[in-house]
Formats: structure tokens, C-alpha cells, sequence
């Protein structure tokens, strides 16, 4: 986080804001930042703050809130996976095809209910709404631990599903209004890590939980059970936090006013804006006529079907190789480091060499090498097919470059907020499609779900690359056609990037 900020004394000159016309100056039409400015900050004020010191605060004041609810949402949904070897399968009866028909109710959840939760993130106080949907999803997961059959853990499922929608889309909005542009990739790595650290903590408590269960089994709980029952309640006390602790803009935030008025003096240069709440039809059509949208939704969606199937069969992969239900937990652990090493690469990279398509390249290819040794490797070779299996948790590192071409290449907030749902929805179609490739009757090897990660990898790469080399056009375009003359303040109008055309694109 250090890194980002090149100065320790910063001054920031407030913009005037009065030239603009009163129709304009208002928190329906533009940016809430400016009218923020405009009732708060004197014209030509100087403001003196020590930056490093400012976004050492801002970073403590946010970041432990947000990689707390990433890792939770990712834990959460995931614990199943680690449930299935504890005895949820048996305990509750699943029926053939059980164990993916609950990853896919849960992710049709998703699908169905993120473009109303992305309308609701626009309309309320974002970490309010945020920190009400993590209790609502915490209270869900810990009624999973008085399940006994398999249709009660289906309507748990899709409750999930509904309230966990709203995580990603709030985190990708909050980020996008404290940092600049290439400072985003690398804070959304932080709270990303949730999904390196959430496997590994969840595979030592899965470890304990059962140790602990069969060595007294005279208890009331199984040890999934527990599983449940615990990180629900912990959820529930992270959502309390959010709603009290997480500020829902920099405006409304715990800084003083000479604080607010400079972090949204250095966000100016984004030409993203911070809030708007009102929905804008001209900014939803913009963003579903633009080809770029459908390719970098097919980019997430060719990235997640390995990633939806690794995080849902994961342990019975593994456990498939031929290790007892200790071992396989255990084993979960190395895929974990993979992941953490692949997030921080890849954030780093993209946010010091703005080169977010050829790090999401370079983290797609050992996922396609994995998935190629676990299609390939003979049975017996137990130490290629782990190391495959791995190899294919660098992929979903792929996802923070993803988020932060929104927040870096979407200016106009409803379009933002509409791109956010997009990439979300495409996470999730990614995620259905991932668990289907993996059918009962392929069981224990599940070769063709292999061979499909393969190849859907190698069409995510191609579409990376034209991705990559449109933006690339577009910015060289717009340097042809020389500044454009915009009105004073317009980085805080609410204009979209088409219609700002000194905006240029990120990598």
C-alpha cells in the first residue's frame, strides 16, 4: 500500500465550483463530490495534508472491513466443499448430482438477483446496505447446522446466493471512490485475498472440527455442523462492524473536512467521479452497446468456469486421488498459497506496469497447464495430478484485474454500477456452467470437466488479448482527435467515458 503514495507533504488547490450553472450543482445531476465541494470548500482554498499519512488512515479506516467481508463471502460459500468430506452428503441424504445441483442453485441466486442488488447499491447508503445483506447471509449460513435433509440446504442455498450478490458489487463501488486509478488494482488485491485466505483457514477448522468430532462421538453436533454454526455467527458480527465502521463515501466518512476535501481532490483526475444516485437511462444503454463490455464479460466467464468448478470440487478432487478425508483437507492448503502468490503478482504488476490484460494472460496459462495434467497424467502419478490441481487456483486471481478495469475504464457512475452487475452475472454464468462439466458418472477422474477447462482457458486468452488491443486503439484514436474543451469541474459532471473524450483507457 506504502508504494502507491510517491509524497509525504501534498498540497491540493480546491477547484472553484460556481461557474458551473445551478441546474447542474446538484446530487441528482452530478457527482455528490461536487456538491460536497461546493457547500464545504472555498474557491482557490489551499489545502495542506501529509498524503502518506492521509492513505495510511484511509487504508485502515476501509481495507480490514472490505478483505473481511470478501473472505467471508468467498469462505462462506465454499464451506459445503469442506462440509462433503465431514458428512453433509451422507447426513443429509443428497440425492445423485446433489452436491452440484446446490453449487448451481446458489449461483442462479446470484445471477438472478444482482442486477436488483446493483440498483439497491445505487439507490441506499452503499456500506450500509452492504454491512445488512453480510448479517442476512450470516444468519442463513448458521441455520445450515440444523439441516437433516437435502431440501431444507437447498432454500439455504439460494438465500445465500441472494444476500452474497451484493458483497462484490459493494466492494468494487466503495474502491473506486477513495483511490486513483492505478492505486485501485492493487487495494482491490488486499481485500481479494480473502479467497487465498479463506481455503486455508477453512481447511484447518474443517481439519480440527472432525478431529475433535471423531474422537467424541457422543456429541450432538457433527463436526460440519459446527463448521456452520461457527463462521455464521462470526459473519454476523462482521456485518454489525460494516454498518457502524464502514463509511459509505469519502463525504460521509470519519475524516475531517480538510481530509474529505483532499481525497476528493485526488481522485479528481480519475475522471470516474465518486456517487451519483440516480439512474441515468443514456449511461445504460452506453455500456450494453459497447462490444467491450460483451468481450470483457466473456473474458470472466471463460475465467470462471475453471474457477467455479475448482472452488466447488476442489476437496473431492483431491479426495478423488485417493487421500482419506484428513489428508484431503490438509492438502487444500498448498492451492491456497498458489492462489495468495497469484493475487499479489498479478495486482502488482497490472498497477505498477498498467498492464491488467497481460497479467490476467500470464495467470490464465498455469491454470490451462493444470487442468491439462489432470486430464492427462495417469491415475498413479498422485503427485503430477496435485500439482495440476494447484495450478488451477491462479485463475481466479484473474478477477481483481477484471473488477479494476471497471472501476479504471467505466466513468458515469450508472454506468459503472451496470458494468459492475454485468461482470458479476458473468461470474456467476461462469460458475453454474464450472460445476456442470463435473458429472457423477466421471467420477473419480471427471476427465472431460478437464479437458473443457482447458479449452474454454485458451478462448478466454484469445478474447484477453482483443480486449486488451481495442483499448489500446481507442486511446491512440482519441490522442489523434487532441484535448477536447469541457466545462469547468466536468470530472465530477457524471459524463461517461464516451462522452469525456480526455478520458483515457487503462490496460
Amino acid at each position: 500500500m506504502k508504494d502507491d503514495i510517491e509524497t509525504h507533504q501534498a498540497t491540493t488547490v480546491v477547484h472553484p465550483v460556481e461557474t458551473i450553472d445551478e441546474k447542474f450543482v446538484d446530487y441528482k445531476d452530478v457527482d455528490a463530490a461536487l456538491g460536497f465541494l461546493r457547500n464545504n470548500a472555498a474557491s482557490g482554498e489551499v489545502v495542506h495534508i501529509d498524503e502518506k499519512k492521509l492513505m495510511r488512515k484511509v487504508d485502515w479506516m476501509v481495507m480490514p472491513l472490505m478483505f473481511a467481508c470478501y473472505y467471508l463471502q468467498y469462505t462462506d460459500k465454499t464451506l459445503l466443499s469442506y462440509a462433503s468430506v465431514m458428512g453433509v452428503i451422507e447426513d443429509t441424504h443428497m440425492p445423485a448430482n446433489g452436491f452440484s445441483n446446490l453449487a448451481i442453485a446458489f449461483y442462479v441466486a446470484f445471477l438472478i438477483c444482482e442486477p436488483l442488488q446493483s440498483f439497491f447499491i445505487q439507490k441506499f447508503p452503499t456500506a450500509k446496505y452492504l454491512g445488512c445483506n453480510v448479517i442476512l447471509w450470516g444468519i442463513v449460513l448458521t441455520m445450515n447446522c440444523v439441516c437433516h435433509n437435502f431440501a431444507p440446504i437447498v432454500v439455504l442455498r439460494v438465500l445465500l446466493g441472494v444476500f452474497e450478490s451484493a458483497c462484490a458489487p459493494s466492494l468494487v463501488i466503495l474502491a473506486a471512490m477513495w483511490y486513483k486509478r492505478h492505486e485501485q488494482v492493487s487495494r482491490m488485491g488486499i481485500w481479494y485475498q480473502g479467497t487465498s485466505v479463506g481455503p486455508a483457514v477453512s481447511s484447518l477448522a474443517s481439519y480440527g472440527f472432525l478431529h475433535y468430532a471423531t474422537s467424541h462421538p457422543d456429541l450432538h453436533f457433527k463436526s460440519w455442523q459446527i463448521l456452520f454454526l461457527l463462521f455464521g455467527i462470526i459473519t454476523i458480527f462482521v456485518g454489525v462492524l460494516v454498518v457502524l465502521f464502514l463509511p459509505d463515501n469519502p463525504m460521509k466518512s470519519r475524516l475531517s473536512e480538510a481530509e474529505k476535501i483532499f481525497i476528493i481532490e485526488r481522485v479528481r483526475d480519475n475522471q470516474t467521479g465518486i456517487e451519483n444516485k440516480k439512474l441515468k437511462s443514456h449511461q445504460l444503454k452506453e455500456v450494453l452497446f459497447d462490444i467491450r463490455t460483451w468481450l470483457l464479460s466473456l473474458v470472466v466467464i471463460t475465467t470462471n468456469v475453471p474457477n467455479g468448478a475448482v472452488s466447488s470440487f476442489s476437496s473431492i478432487i483431491i479426495q478423488g486421488f485417493g487421500f482419506d478425508e484428513y489428508t484431503t483437507l490438509l492438502l487444500n492448503l498448498p492451492g491456497c498459497a498458489v492462489a495468495f502468490v497469484a493475487v499479489g503478482f498479478g495486482t502488482w504488476w497490472a498497477g505498477r506496469y498498467n498492464g491488467r490484460g497481460i497479467a490476467i494472460i500470464a495467470l490464465i496459462i498455469p491454470t490451462l497447464l493444470g487442468g491439462a495434467l489432470m486430464a492427462w497424467l495417469p491415475a498413479d502419478q498422485k503427485a503430477g495430478l496435485l500439482a495440476g490441481n494447484y495450478l488451477t487456483n491462479t485463475v481466479g486471481a484473474t478477477l481483481p484485474l477484471l473488477y479494476s478495469w471497471i472501476t479504471s475504464n467505466y466513468a458515469g457512475h450508472t454506468k459503472k454500477v451496470t458494468m459492475n452487475a454485468i461482470v458479476l452475472m458473468s461470474f456467476c454464468i461462469g460458475n453454474i456452467i464450472g460445476p456442470e462439466t463435473f458429472r457423477d458418472k466421471d467420477a473419480p477422474a471427471y476427465i472431460p470437466a478437464k479437458l473443457t477447462i482447458v479449452v474454454i482457458l485458451a478462448v478466454g486468452i484469445v478474447v484477453a488479448v482483443l480486449l486488451d488491443l481495442l483499448y489500446k486503439w481507442e486511446n491512440k484514436k482519441r490522442d489523434r482527435e487532441g484535448p477536447q474543451d469541457l466545462p469547468q469541474d466536468y470530472e465530477f459532471l457524471d459524463l461517461t467515458d464516451k462522452e469525456n473524450r480526455n478520458f483515457r483507457y487503462l490496460l
